[in-house]
């Protein structure tokens, strides 16, 4: 089964595929609970008023609206490690979308970081890419140690030769 994404030059081969951690959603959770549970309590105070909580579930309505928006700009935004080259899609609302190619050669280092207790217990961490012109930042990736030896390996395997380095 071949990968294939837009803007794959002929002979590229796709190695990786990978996006944020889900804990990137967090924002969107808070997006979709804070609007029902304020809307809940006029009801749950006075409960003999049927239309209260016709308005809760208006403020649910309104979470799930704008939980949807983080949503899109969680799933459609992604990595690509290709033998080539690295890249960075990232959807920008509903509409907007970046894309950033890094080749492998570029790469001068990488290393990664796990933030303490809550990212060692969900798995999530840092990336970082550096290269002559500036650092590409990584944040809330899945599995980092993976993600950074499949990056690692990648870059070698391009002929680069980078400096690693671990902290966590």
């Amino acid at each position: 089964m071949s990968k294939e994404f837009d803007g794959q030059r002929e002979g590229e081969e796709v190695l990786v595929v990978f996006r944020r951690h889900a804990i990137a959603l967090r924002k969107g959770f808070y997006m979709l609970v804070i609007p029902f549970a304020v809307g809940s309590i006029p009801a749950l105070i006075w409960q003999d008023q049927l239309w209260l909580y016709g308005v809760a579930f208006g403020c649910l309505g309104i979470g799930l609206i704008l939980f949807f928006y983080h949503w899109v700009g969680w799933y459609y935004t992604y990595f690509i490690i290709t033998d080539q080259r690295l890249r960075q899609v990232s959807q920008k609302g509903l509409f907007g979308r970046s894309v950033v190619d890094l080749g492998l050669s570029k790469i001068q280092n990488i290393s990664y970081n796990v933030p303490g207790f809550s990212g060692e217990m969900l798995g999530f961490g840092t990336i970082v890419l550096q290269t002559y012109v500036g650092d590409l930042v990584l944040d809330k990736i899945h599995h980092p140690g993976k993600i950074y030896n499949q990056i690692q390996d990648a870059v070698v395997s391009a002929g680069g030769d980078v400096d690693g380095e671990i902290d966590g």
